[in-house]
């Protein structure tokens, strides 16, 4: 039970205008523009709207800006304005073999159809601070395109030859889950896990492909195909009796192929890990991948040995919003439990010393 404390609103109050006035900053400065957000800080704006499950690129930009940048902030945000949203209806499956792909490497073919298309990326940067990018000097930037060309997938080849396993159907009967309406029940099936990683904290989820790649849970994964671009998300209306198309939105895909030497049942071959978030984020998407093939231990007949295939702990603490509660909850007040702690430990000293000093003199006794 908390006390309330005297004058507490006032102080309240007052920390949001501080919070105001620091997030405004220098006023000799032009303050910074939604626009400006969403067009130069587009990495930070992608991964708001993945973990946070809302496509709109100016909402979160807003949501960077009035979390002073903190990210995970800005997710929790976000999040909070996700669940004033009506829900008026469920897309079609995202088809993303029909993506107009902007950027596509393969770390498993090096001659592809369509080809390999570095776009845009840190991959080939040197990793040094730029002073040029004190001054806002013009960029020499290539002829503006349209994403290309839509392109097999790389997984497709294996396919071909019977070498990977086959493209995960859904159980006849299994209707897809929604993480957002119902409570977490352990074991998952795949398609809320893939939920829930869509959604996990990227830094978390790295360090989990990490520890797989370190031995913590047998994976030796290639990169089969890491792709971005623009695809088309269409709404199914019963009354017109075909899909509308709703627009477009920019995703990234990974499939990780992993080996597998088979069972008595199963022959050895190739196996997946898929990763799918919004906007860019390879990162998340490889992670989300390694960490997706970790979790199927169980369908391989695999020994559950490292955290990284134990989807309780996984899913459990994947979520960046629930654990910035639990955490920043212990800035509350919990003056009443620790007052009991600190008797008790008051108490427990008191007859400690006791003790020692009973034992002290029983040996003296003893020596007389």
């Amino acid at each position: 039970m908390y006390v309330a404390v005297k004058g507490g609103e006032a102080a309240i109050a007052n920390a949001h205008r501080l919070l105001a006035d620091r997030r405004r900053g220098d006023r000799s400065l032009p303050s910074i523009t939604i626009e400006q957000v969403v067009e130069q800080l587009g990495l930070a704006v992608d991964r708001v709207i993945a973990e946070a499950s809302l496509y709109d690129r100016a909402l979160a930009a807003l949501a960077v800006r009035q979390a002073r940048g903190d990210m995970i902030e800005a997710i929790f945000i976000l999040r909070a304005y996700r669940t004033t949203l009506p829900r008026f209806g469920y897309s079609e499956p995202v088809d993303t073999a029909n993506m107009k792909v902007e950027r596509r490497v393969s770390a498993t073919y090096k001659d592809l159809p369509g080809g390999q298309l570095l776009g845009p990326t840190f991959d080939y940067t040197h990793r040094l601070l730029d002073p040029s990018l004190i001054a806002d000097e013009t960029v020499a930037a290539p002829a503006a395109k349209e994403p290309g060309e839509q392109v097999m997938r790389v997984s497709d080849i294996l396919d071909d030859e019977g070498l990977i396993e086959s493209d995960g159907e859904m159980p006849e009967g299994h209707l897809a889950g929604d993480l957002t309406r119902e409570p977490m029940e352990f074991p998952m099936p795949r398609d809320l896990r893939l939920q829930a990683l869509a959604r996990g904290d990227e830094g978390f989820l790295l360090a989990l492909a990490y520890s797989t790649q370190r031995g913590y849970g047998r994976t030796h994964p290639f990169v089969g195909e890491v792709r971005i671009g623009a695809v088309e998300v269409e709404l199914d209306l019963p009354e017109l009796g075909f899909a509308v198309s709703l627009g477009t939105i920019r995703v990234t895909e990974c499939q990780m192929v992993n080996q597998f030497k088979g069972t008595a049942t199963e022959p050895p071959q190739f196996t997946r890990g898929y990763g799918l978030v919004f906007g860019q984020s390879e990162r998340k998407a490889m992670s989300m991948s390694l960490v997706d093939r970790a979790l199927r231990s169980d369908e391989f007949s695999e020994d559950i040995v490292a955290p990284a295939q134990d989807q309780e702990f996984v899913i459990s603490h994947a979520d960046n919003v629930q654990a910035t509660g639990f955490v920043e909850h212990l800035k509350l007040p919990h003056y009443v439990d620790f007052q009991a702690e600190l008797d008790l430990v008051r108490r427990m000293r008191r007859e400690y010393e006791a003790a020692r000093a009973g034992g002290k003199d029983g040996m003296k006794e003893a020596a007389e």
